[in-house]
């Protein structure tokens, strides 16, 4: 009897949820990543291969060096007279100073070359080289790992996280407020979103005990930190970079991006207020509520107030202490000493030697054992985010080996010769939202665009600061949403399905589109 009811209760509950046998679920970032690297290898049989001339500088001879589409290198001394000859618009000390280190593309040297298609095998071998090219960033991605496991192991989380839920108790959203604030303004100065992922270990914790949720985690950090990319004013790695390549300074039109930017950053701050209320009244409101347990389970800490081990002692504010500090280090290494990944990982390997030696000695010390295995066990929770960050990257090595890119790119430029004022903007602002998936590198997509893209301006009669603010609001418009870029890493992290950041994410992108086209045609129309 037992047996048949069960085998009853089986086909019933069958019966009743035929939907969730047959529901579509989006696939996860490694899954979509091995999907778009297929798409790449296909891509490389169907556009044909073609290449612009590229032009670096080497410091060893002191000259320019021109590459051909065929691979022939010529050396021509390092004037400005020479880059007018080339029409490359850009001065000559932007080379030489070392403020350009990518090759640009040479206008008008655009060949059309053999067919290169990838084979079967670059599938998994782009995979590999992606990754060993990533190995700078992973690095440090593993070292801030076991930076945080040490810190958990020390008990310092749970008595600092303690403290702090009873001091803002009441005024929860004044955190997200301020750390949206700076991360946008972090963004918009030097472009800190790749580096805003040390930021989640320490913020992610503090938010879910206020009883928020992954999506408010990732908006305060990530598309706070994005938006300020976005419309950035003076960020080194985009708008700099980019003015620089398009042969204007870099200050014109910085009144017109200052006032993007504080627009932007009221939207994005009443966006994520709207949401963190929602949540915050209903749980189930959340974007990612079918996820919750796993993701709290990961992310939460939890303390007694009662227990011995929650007592926030010096010890504790110490090691907190010096975890906190490293953060706002790093953020003046990359501003203003030029930090890069490898430095940034041997800073935070520092503090995590002293915080080890914390830890593990003293009365409640867990010993050498214990803060080493916890050390590896931290690096080893964000293997799967290095790996992501690598693979993207091999989608980018299968287009650029197959010479794909820039056939994209002069196809693009074609489109907008026959057209002007503003129809002319708003299609260059497409060109680059569509340009921001093939290369989602802020500083090489502008090395490679702008001097093809920008001399375009003249023919039109408009500055070509207007053609450097497209290029930001439209590669920037594809990258919340582009699995080439650093989102899967981000979704990875916090292990949020990339359906549920679509959800989230879309009306920001279509705000960056329509606010950013709305700025772009009043530019064109005043000047």
């Amino acid at each position: 009897m037992n047996n048949v009811n069960v085998a009853y209760s089986v086909a019933n509950s069958t019966e009743k949820d035929p939907k969730k046998r047959f529901k579509l679920r989006m696939p996860g970032a490694f899954v979509i990543l091995f999907f778009l690297t297929i798409v790449a290898v296909i891509a490389t049989w169907a556009i044909p291969a073609g290449s612009y001339s590229k032009l670096s500088y080497d410091q060893s001879s002191s000259q320019l060096k021109i590459t051909d589409p065929y691979g022939k290198v010529k050396s021509i001394p390092s004037t400005q007279e020479e880059l007018d000859k080339l029409g490359v618009k850009i001065d000559v000390t932007q080379f030489t100073s070392g403020g350009i280190t990518k090759p640009v593309s040479v206008p008008n040297t655009y060949q059309r070359l053999k067919q290169r298609p990838a084979g079967p095998e670059a599938i998994t071998s782009s995979m590999v080289r992606g990754t060993t090219e990533a190995v700078d960033i992973m690095v440090f991605i593993l070292v801030l790992g076991g930076l945080i496991g040490v810190v958990k192991a020390s008990g310092s989380f749970e008595s600092g996280l303690l403290a702090l839920t009873k001091k803002t108790k009441g005024r929860e959203f004044l955190l997200i407020f301020l750390v949206a604030i700076l991360m946008i303004i972090g963004g918009t100065l030097c472009g800190i979103e790749e580096e805003a992922v040390a930021f989640y270990p320490i913020l992610v914790p503090v938010f879910l005990a206020m009883g928020y949720d992954s999506i408010v985690c990732v908006g305060a950090i990530f598309l706070a930190s994005s938006i300020g990319t976005a419309f950035s004013t003076i960020n080194p790695f985009s708008v700099v970079i980019a003015s620089n390549a398009a042969g204007i300074n870099f200050t014109q039109g910085l009144t017109w991006r200052i006032a993007g930017c504080v627009v932007a950053a009221i939207f994005v701050i009443l966006y994520l207020r709207w949401y963190s209320q929602k949540v915050k009244a209903n749980p189930k409101f959340s974007y990612s509520y079918e996820d919750r347990d796993e993701f709290n389970k990961m992310w939460s800490v939890t303390s007694t107030e009662g227990n011995e081990n929650s007592s926030f002692t010096v010890r504790k504010k110490l090691i907190l202490t010096l975890f906190v500090v490293g953060f706002p280090i790093m953020v003046w290494g990359v501003m203003s000493q030029g930090w890069w990944f490898p430095t940034m990982a041997a800073s935070f390997l520092t503090f995590a030697i002293i915080i080890m030696f914390l830890t593990a000695t003293g009365r409640n010390g867990i010993g050498e054992k214990g803060v080493v295995d916890a050390f590896v066990g931290g690096a080893s929770s964000l293997v799967g985010v290095s790996l992501i960050i690598g693979l993207a990257r091999g989608i980018n090595l299968v287009m650029n080996e197959g010479l794909i890119s820039d056939t994209i790119l002069q196809f693009s430029s074609s489109l907008v010769t026959h057209v002007s004022g503003p129809i002319f903007i708003l299609v260059m602002l497409l060109i680059f939202f569509v340009l921001g998936f093939i290369v989602p590198s802020s500083s090489g997509l502008a090395v490679l665009s702008m001097p093809i893209l920008a001399p375009l301006a003249d023919t039109v009669d408009i500055p070509r600061f207007v053609i450097v603010t497209a290029y930001q609001f439209g590669q920037y418009a594809m990258l919340f949403l582009a699995p080439t870029g650093l989102v899967m890493a981000t979704l990875q992290m916090l292990n949020m399905k990339y359906s549920h950041w679509f959800r989230f994410v879309w009306p920001v992108v279509l705000f960056v589109l329509g606010f950013g086209g709305l700025m772009l045609v009043m530019q064109v129309l005043i000047y």
